[in-house]
């Protein structure tokens, strides 16, 4: 009776249970090494991703792209000016476009302009950063660390926490005459 019962278990279809197994699987779609990846505009270089390592896991439902080994991205503005990011880990999501740069992130204007930071976010659909993470801007009129940073990618138009630093403000004379 004992042996009856261990052969109709193990002859169970168990078509179920294998495709819970392959759906819960975290592997990813592929990898890819020395990657450089363009991304264009009607013709016009955006953008140029390049990192030794992209793994892809857009298979999953919430599917998202990894550089596990860094990456340096050159974007491109208006006037095909470079500015450079670089990180030691990326990941992008797929869906919300957001990109999470963590570890030794700098990110370089064509001005001279730096900021770094220990982690970054770009929302690349409104194209603005933001960090709740201590980091430092310096540039010709700036130099100062602050606890969080929320801006646009030209840095015209930004909040941040509590200031450490130098920030030089320049005060014009009203040029409207008196009557």
């Amino acid at each position: 009776m004992v042996t009856t019962m261990a052969l109709f278990v193990s002859c169970e279809d168990s078509s179920d249970v294998l495709s819970e197994i392959i759906q819960d699987r975290q592997e990813p779609l592929g990898t890819a090494w020395n990657i450089r990846m363009v991304y264009t505009d009607s013709t016009k270089i955006q953008a140029i991703l390049t990192a030794p390592r992209h793994v892809d896991y857009t298979n999953l439902s919430f599917r998202y792209a990894e550089f596990p080994e860094g990456l340096k991205v050159v974007f491109y503005d208006n006037l095909e000016r470079e500015n450079e990011l670089v990180a030691d880990y990326g990941i992008l999501y797929s869906d919300t476009k957001l990109i999470d740069l963590k570890g030794n992130v700098r990110l370089q204007s064509h001005d001279g302009s730096v900021l770094t930071t220990t982690q970054l976010f770009w929302d690349a659909e409104s194209e603005w950063l933001f960090t709740e993470k201590p980091f430092r801007f310096e540039d010709n009129d700036y130099n100062f660390e602050a606890l969080r940073l929320d801006t646009n990618k030209e840095f015209t138009k930004f909040q941040t926490g509590s200031l450490i630093g130098t920030v030089i403000v320049s005060e014009e004379k009203d040029t409207i005459e008196q009557q």
